[in-house]
């Protein structure tokens, strides 16, 4: 009786021990993933406001920029 009572509490312990491990590894994952949302964001924004300035200052640089990464327009040659 005596050592079930011991071995349940042992399993116990180990159970909480896996959880908190758990636990732990999914804390650092969810953070990197917010913190790598985070430098998109203002890589997002800062790209936003360069392309804003380029197409006030310069309409067809602008218009090749868009033409080269979006690829949405056929080029003819």
């Amino acid at each position: 009786m005596l050592r079930a009572i011991f071995m349940i509490g042992l399993f116990a312990m180990l159970g909480l021990f896996a959880v908190g491990m758990v636990f732990k590894l999914f804390g650092g994952i969810i953070g990197l993933t917010f913190w790598l949302v985070a430098v998109a964001l203002k890589v997002c924004i800062i790209g936003g406001v360069l392309y804003l300035g380029v197409r006030i200052v310069s309409p067809p640089t602008a218009a090749r920029l868009r033409d080269r990464w979006s690829g949405s327009r056929i080029q003819q040659y």
